[in-house]
C-alpha cells in the first residue's frame, strides 16, 4: 500500500481499505496526481479552498480536505436545507467550520463544488499547467517559512492516520483517510442516515502553549499505595510516573484548549439563552411525538454531542500515542459520560431545565420516549454537578479523565492507559489547588464516574428494550455512529485475550 502522500505516478482518488479483526478497518486515501505530474508538483501541499486545512486531493471538482468532501456529500445526498443563525457571512476556516453548516455549504458551491464535477481520467494541459503553477507557488510560501522560523520555535502537527471502526470514520476524517462510508460487509449505509454525521475540526496546533523556558522539576512522585489514585488501579505493581510542575501544566492547558476547541456552544451563548424555554404548546408537540420519532431525535443529538467529544479526545496530548484498539475502546465506553459531564454547560439548575433542539427543556419535553426513570436520573446528574460550579478548566480535565477511564475492559495497553490517567488526575488536582477550591472536591468528582456509568448502564438497557420492539427503525434511520457505540454486540464483537 503506497503511504499517504507518497511521490510516484499516477494514481486515481480510492481509499484503500485493509480489513482487520472485530470489523474494524484501517484505511488511507491515496493521493491524487494529475496524469503526469511528476514527484515535486503534489497537489496535497495545496490547502483546502473550503477552510484551509490540509487537503487530500480534487473531490467534487475542488481540492478539499476530507471533512469537506464529506460535509457537501452529506448535504447532497440529503438535500438538506440549512440556516444561517446570524447574517449569512460566517467565517468558514479549520476552526470555525462546524458552526454554520448553510455558510459552509454556500462557501462549497461558490468555489465550485458539484456532483457534476467528479471528473474520471487525465487532466487537460490547461488543468494540469494550471494546478503545476499553484503548487508551485506554495512549494515556494512554504520554503519561505520554513526559512523564516526560529530555531526552537515549534513545528505544526501534520496529520496522523490510524484505525477507526465504521461508525467512527467520519469522525477520524483526518486520521484514517475517509472510508467513503463502507461498512466492514462491503455493504454501505442508507445515504439518508449518513446525512445525520457533523464534521469535526481538524486537530490544532498545540504550539501556542506557553511551556519554553520552565525548567523540568520533578514534584509529584506518588506510590500506589499512597492514596493519591482512588480511582486508578495499578495492574503490574509499577508506581505512579513522576510528574514535573511544566508537565502538568501543559497537560493543563493542552487539555482547556482542546475541550474549549470542541465545545458545541460557548458558555456565554448558552446563558444568553437560558430565558428561551419551550411554551407550552411546543412542549406539547414533543409530547405527543410518537415514541420511535422522539428516540431518533434524541439519538440524533446525542450523537452530534459524542462527535464533538471524540474530536476533543484525538487532541488531548497522549490520546493518539495510545494503540489504535485502546483509542476505539475509550471512545466506544466513555464518549457518552463524557457528554453528561458537558452536559452541566448547558443546563439551568434554577429552572431544571437542559439546552435542547434550540430552547431549554424540561424533563417534560422527553416524555414520549417512555423512560421517566432516566430522564429523571439525568437531569438529578446535571443539577448535582451544576452546584459544583466548576470552570471550564475543571470540566475540561474531568472530561479527559472520564475518558481515559483504565479499567475499560478489551483495552490492549492498560498500563499506557494508566499512566496517562494518573497525569491527567495530577494536572486536574493541580488545577482545582490553583483555583482554592475546597478540600475533598476531587473526591467528590471521583465518586460521579460511578454515576456516570450507571447512567450510561440505564441508558443501554433503555435502548436494548426500545431495540426490541422498533428494530426496524433502529437499523434504518439511527445515526450509524450511535448503533456502533451502544449497539448490544459491541462486547461480542471485541476480541477475547487467550
Amino acid at each position: 500500500m503506497r503511504a499517504v502522500g507518497q511521490a510516484g505516478g499516477s494514481v486515481s482518488e480510492m481509499p484503500l481499505c485493509v480489513p482487520l479483526p472485530c470489523g474494524l478497518l484501517l484505511c488511507c486515501s491515496a493521493p491524487v496526481q494529475g496524469a503526469g505530474m511528476d514527484e515535486t508538483s503534489q497537489i496535497e501541499i495545496i490547502p483546502c479552498k473550503i477552510c484551509g486545512d490540509k487537503s487530500s486531493g480534487i473531490h467534487y471538482g475542488v481540492i478539499t480536505c476530507e471533512g469537506c468532501k464529506g460535509f457537501f456529500r452529506r448535504s447532497q445526498q440529503s438535500n438538506a436545507a440549512y440556516s444561517c443563525p446570524r447574517q449569512k457571512n460566517c467565517l468558514i476556516d479549520r476552526t470555525s467550520r462546524n458552526r454554520c453548516q448553510h455558510c459552509r455549504l454556500q462557501k462549497c458551491l461558490a468555489v465550485g463544488m458539484s456532483r457534476d464535477a467528479v471528473k474520471f481520467g487525465r487532466m487537460s494541459k490547461k488543468q494540469r499547467d494550471s494546478l503545476y503553477a499553484e503548487v508551485q507557488k506554495h512549494r515556494l510560501q512554504q520554503a519561505q517559512r520554513d526559512h523564516q522560523q526560529q530555531p526552537g520555535e515549534a513545528e505544526p502537527l501534520t496529520p496522523t492516520y490510524g484505525l477507526s471502526a465504521n461508525g467512527l470514520t467520519e469522525l477520524h476524517d483526518d486520521l484514517s483517510g475517509y472510508m467513503d462510508g463502507h461498512t466492514p460487509d462491503g455493504s454501505k449505509p442508507d445515504s439518508a442516515v449518513s446525512s445525520f454525521y457533523l464534521d469535526i475540526q481538524p486537530s490544532p496546533d498545540q504550539s501556542g502553549l506557553d511551556i519554553n523556558g520552565i525548567k523540568p522539576e520533578p514534584i509529584c512522585d506518588f506510590a500506589p499505595g499512597s492514596g493519591f489514585f482512588p480511582y486508578c488501579s495499578f495492574t503490574n505493581g509499577e508506581t505512579s510516573p513522576t510528574v514535573s510542575m511544566a508537565e502538568l501544566e501543559h497537560l493543563a492547558q493542552n487539555i482547556s484548549k482542546s475541550h474549549m476547541e470542541t465545545c458545541q456552544y460557548l458558555r456565554e451563548e448558552l446563558q444568553q439563552m437560558t430565558w428561551q424555554a419551550f411554551l407550552q404548546e411546543e412542549m406539547e408537540s414533543y409530547q405527543t411525538k410518537p415514541r420511535e420519532v422522539m428516540w431518533q431525535l434524541c439519538a440524533i443529538k446525542i450523537t452530534e454531542a459524542i462527535q464533538y467529544v471524540v474530536e476533543f479526545a484525538k487532541r488531548i496530548d497522549g490520546f493518539m500515542e495510545l494503540c489504535q484498539n485502546d483509542q476505539i475502546v475509550l471512545l466506544k465506553a466513555g464518549s457518552l459520560e463524557v457528554v453528561f459531564v458537558r452536559m452541566c454547560r448547558a443546563f439551568d439548575s434554577q429552572n431544571n431545565t437542559v439546552y435542547f433542539d434550540g430552547k431549554y427543556a424540561g424533563p417534560d419535553v422527553f416524555k414520549s420516549l417512555g423512560c421517566d426513570d432516566l430522564i429523571s436520573s439525568v437531569f438529578e446528574f446535571g443539577k448535582n454537578l451544576c452546584s459544583m460550579h466548576l470552570s471550564e478548566d475543571e470540566i475540561a480535565l474531568f472530561s479527559a479523565f472520564v475518558l481515559m477511564s483504565a479499567d475499560r475492559s478489551w483495552l490492549q495497553e492498560k498500563v499506557k492507559v494508566e499512566k496517562l490517567q494518573q497525569k491527567i488526575q495530577l494536572a486536574l488536582q493541580h488545577v482545582l489547588q490553583k483555583n482554592h477550591r475546597e478540600d475533598g472536591i476531587l473526591t467528590k468528582l471521583i465518586c460521579k464516574v460511578s454515576t456516570l456509568r450507571a447512567l450510561c448502564s440505564r441508558h443501554t438497557e433503555k435502548l436494548t428494550a426500545f431495540k426490541a420492539i422498533y428494530p426496524d427503525i433502529v437499523r434504518a434511520h439511527f445515526p450509524p455512529l450511535y448503533k456502533e457505540l451502544f449497539g448490544s454486540d459491541f462486547e461480542q464483537s471485541m476480541p477475547v485475550d487467550g
